[in-house]
């Protein structure tokens, strides 16, 4: 005699993975990480024949790095967080 299983299959919400909010929180997180390569600019010299020592400045090298490491775990947690459900369900 056959068992007839009577468990459905939870449906499938229809829409976007990645909710609306999400896209907006990437978005500041690229803006983050364009803040850190704007860090990153300069400290060239005018003239080929001098060394400017600019290039070793503690923004250069090590605060824009840490901004824009920051601004891809940003963009990282802004893709993986689980949005908040609706009271109504």
């Amino acid at each position: 005699m056959a068992v007839k299983n009577n468990l459905k299959a939870p449906e499938k919400k229809v829409g976007f993975p990645i909710p609306v909010s999400s896209y907006k929180m990437i978005l500041i997180g690229l803006g983050i990480v364009l803040l850190g390569f704007i860090l990153m600019m300069g400290g060239g010299s005018d003239s080929p024949d001098e060394f400017n020592y600019d290039i070793f400045s503690f923004r250069r090298i090590t605060l824009a790095p840490i901004v824009v490491l920051g601004g891809f775990g940003f963009v990282f947690w802004a893709i993986m967080r689980k949005p908040k459900q609706d009271k109504e369900n």
